[in-house]
């Protein structure tokens, strides 16, 4: 979602933010802006709706630097994409700056307060109440830490912040609750932004601020406090041991169909050195930790949100059929509020491809008291979640640019396909084969995106309908959920997932000749039965889309299209499917015309509930 940006150095630092800000992009914005405090000089602030290059036009035409610069883009919650409510905010007298990610939730009781106090609004933000608390407290205590302090405690909610200010003019204050923010460390500036891959642009020494810090920046130095423990402490510097991954588009036209056909590579990176399909292993360093507590789990949780909800779905399949071990699936965001006994012999596994999905957090916020195990299994290292679970693993799927998830959901599936064999911690015939699949699965999918002109051409046949229903039994119904969703995530074509065997309860009503039917039979064991629900649904003249791993003569005759998956068994074929889907979903979008990398009204990363 929203993206901040801040440098503090000894040059110029409007470019760093800038450049800054589109790095983050990707992550959905309407509007963007900056903020710079000069020090000979007033302070400067420059907000434009619409694209980054917007504001890249008008700062063109200023002449402006400065050595301490704030900036961000917004998506909005409070209030519509306007330069009002465009970030920076600032306070009355134009003397405090800030940056916010996140909600304020109690915002109109302190907005009506600091109205009775004489202070005025131009906005219909949540953030801009935070510069004139500052501004209120600093007037009263004339300390302009201890007046952050006491605004912080006034607010409720959740919140990235970067706090500058004319009144000190070589200082930049950053604090979090519920929001991302990470500083790093070059040489002779320190660049702090809600993405680490902003980061890693300057350098590989970060250090990531938990609940409750407030850090001071002055110069190069950096001192934070924990205003839960009160605790004064110097960063922990940690080197990111990684280089950022290539994420030009190459001679891809757009990051969606690139990052699809990064798959059998993402794929090749999850397994490197984790599994032996000759003898049936698996090796996942994450977990080597608690596997003493993992023998003694006997419920697991999945938490997660949108499409890695989907992969959560494929993981209790898959664990409950290798491992034997029962599985529940929650959306993060109703595991908060619900209530359900939880044991210490329960593990929650929390899936999230930024690692920084609110809802997701707070699932894992909720346990954390419970004494259970907590897994993540997250696509950014140093995230969140990567921070507050007990073990967990990396995906290794590389940037994902594209709002729509596509390599990230296929990387998560493959994880949780090796955690359920490591579970069971059994080398047997079935590990092996299951092993030599996912071994083969590249290939796989190598040849499934080298048809893809065919791909298109079924996209295009069907592009012209305004709905959809995605069915699929087993491993597949997971995957018609997925397809439904990208379907609407690229192209606002209303699009349902069910399970195949529950046409008769209730879908069935929906269909006629303008309401085809993408039916998912990836897992060949259940073709005959889902093949019964696609004889309903031609019963009622509804269109039918088959997607298959099954070569069958006599079933081609009665669809209207068939496309054929490379041969595989059980779940990898249902994993087939869903590539074939996302591919679906991208011509269907490029067809209508649609941006299919930044759909309407979605963001990439999800940090606020």
């Amino acid at each position: 979602m929203c993206g901040i940006v801040g440098y503090i150095g000894n040059a110029d630092g409007v470019d760093y933010v800038l450049e800054g800000l589109k790095e983050l992009e990707y992550r959905g914005y309407d509007s963007a802006g900056i903020a710079c405090i000069n020090k000979d000089q007033d302070p400067f602030l420059l907000k434009e709706v619409g694209r980054i290059t917007n504001l890249e036009k008008s700062l063109k035409k200023q002449k402006i630097s400065s050595s301490l610069v704030i900036g961000h883009t917004r998506w909005a919650t409070h209030g519509k994409p306007t330069k009002n409510n465009s970030h920076p905010h600032y306070n009355n007298s134009k003397t405090i700056y800030v940056v916010h990610n996140g909600i304020i939730e109690n915002y109109l009781d302190i907005k009506k307060e600091l109205i009775d106090k004489g202070y005025s609004f131009y906005s219909e933000t949540d953030t801009e109440v935070i510069p004139n608390l500052i501004d209120y407290y600093y007037a009263k205590t004339k300390d302009f830490k201890k007046a952050i302090k006491l605004a912080l405690g006034d607010l409720r909610g959740t919140y990235a912040l970067l706090i500058a200010s004319s009144l000190l003019k070589d200082k930049l204050y950053l604090t979090r609750l519920g929001s991302p923010l990470v500083a790093g460390f070059a040489k002779d500036y320190i660049v702090v932004a809600s993405d680490q891959n902003v980061i890693l642009k300057h350098t590989q020494k970060v250090t990531y601020l938990e609940d409750f810090d407030l850090a001071e920046i002055s110069g190069n130095k950096i001192k934070i406090e924990n205003l839960k423990t009160l605790k004064v402490y110097d960063p922990k510097i940690e080197i990111l041991d990684f280089n950022l991954k290539e994420d030009s588009l190459n001679d891809f036209p757009d990051y969606m169909l690139k990052e699809i056909f990064d798959i059998p590579e993402t794929i090749r990176l999850a397994t490197k050195g984790r599994i032996d399909p000759k003898k049936g292993l698996v090796k996942l360093g994450g977990l080597d930790n608690v596997m003493s507590q993992l023998e003694h789990i006997d419920r697991i949780i999945i938490v997660a949100c949108g499409t890695s909800y989907y992969a959560g779905m494929f993981g209790e399949y898959l664990i409950e059929e290798i491992s034997d071990i029962p599985v529940e699936v929650v959306l993060a965001s109703e595991f908060k509020y619900k209530k359900e006994p939880i044991s210490r012999s329960t593990c929650v596994i929390a899936i999230s491809q930024s690692g920084e999905t609110a809802d997701t957090i707070a699932a894992l916020e909720k346990v954390k008291d419970f004494g259970v195990l907590k897994l993540g299994i997250v696509n950014v290292i140093g995230s969140t979640i990567s921070r507050i679970t007990d073990a967990g693993v990396y995906c290794h799927a590389g940037t994902e640019k594209a709002v729509a998830s596509t390599k990230a959901f296929v990387s998560q599936v493959v994880i949780l396909t090796l955690m359920s064999l490591r579970l069971k911690n059994v080398s047997n015939k079935q590990s092996k084969q299951i092993l030599k699949e996912i071994e083969n699965l590249p290939s796989k999918i190598e040849e499934l995106l080298s048809k893809k002109n065919e791909i298109k051409k079924l996209s295009q046949k069907y592009s012209k309908y305004k709905d959809f229903l995605f069915i699929g039994r087993g491993y597949d119904y997971p995957t018609a959920l997925e397809g439904a969703l990208k379907l609407k995530e690229v192209s606002y074509i209303h699009a349902e997932g069910y399970a195949a065997g529950e046409m008769k309860h209730g879908p069935l009503a929906m269909i006629d000749q303008n309401f085809p039917t993408v039916a998912v039979i990836g897992d060949e064991v259940l073709y005959e039965k889902t093949f019964s629900n696609i004889e309903e649904i031609r019963a009622r003249k509804g269109p039918v889309l088959l997607v298959s791993s099954t070569l069958n003569k006599k079933t081609k005759n009665m669809v209207d299209d068939v496309f054929y998956l490379p041969k595989s068994s059980n779940h990898i074929g249902s994993i087939l499917a869903a590539v074939f889907l996302q591919l679906f979903a991208y011509y269907v979008s490029k067809d209508l015309g649609f941006n299919v990398d930044r759909p309407r009204n979605l963001a990439k990363s999800v940090t606020v509930e």
